[in-house]
């Protein structure tokens, strides 16, 4: 077998590779924290509904999914209590998807591993690299024109092609 150095490596693999490894470091760190059924697919819906409650439509539209995919995991969420829907104060033939205090707590759950996680490396590598990673990341994803998609939590779930 070929071990791969992994300073060879590009900048853009090696950020997906440590983002990919993160994020299945961050979702044990969910489930161990009270949240065993979440998923990371799970987190592109709760993004949506951080600032505010949605439709379905509204949902799908962020997302780049049909209605019915996301008709389908606002179901499972709200089934496994993470998500209330609700009518609209001023149309209740409008049907809005929020929150709940479950999905409230999961989201503080992944704010606070990200926290840690960022902590630790914070003490392996010095604020200083840290800083410069950022920047370097930050960099990264302005030229690939994915800023705009996270500054309004519209990042979208990686495409399987």
């Amino acid at each position: 077998m070929l071990d791969v150095d992994l300073g060879t490596l590009d900048l853009a693999t090696t950020s997906w590779l440590a983002g990919s490894a993160a994020n299945d470091y961050l979702l044990a760190a969910v489930r161990k924290a009270g949240h065993p059924h979440l998923r990371i697919s799970h987190g592109y819906v709760f993004q949506r509904l951080i600032e505010a409650p949605q439709t379905i439509g509204e949902i799908a539209e962020g997302l780049g999914v049909t209605q019915q995919a996301a008709s389908k995991a606002v179901g499972e969420l709200t089934s496994l209590g993470y998500l209330t829907v609700v009518p609209d104060p001023l149309d209740r033939r409008i049907r809005r998807v929020t929150l709940s205090s479950l999905g409230q707590e999961a989201v503080s759950a992944a704010r606070l591993a990200r926290r840690d996680l960022e902590t630790r490396l914070a003490t392996e590598i010095g604020e200083e690299a840290l800083s410069t990673a950022r920047s370097a990341l930050g960099a990264l994803l302005r030229l690939t024109g994915g800023t705009d998609a996270a500054r309004r939590r519209r990042v979208r779930a990686p495409s399987v092609e």
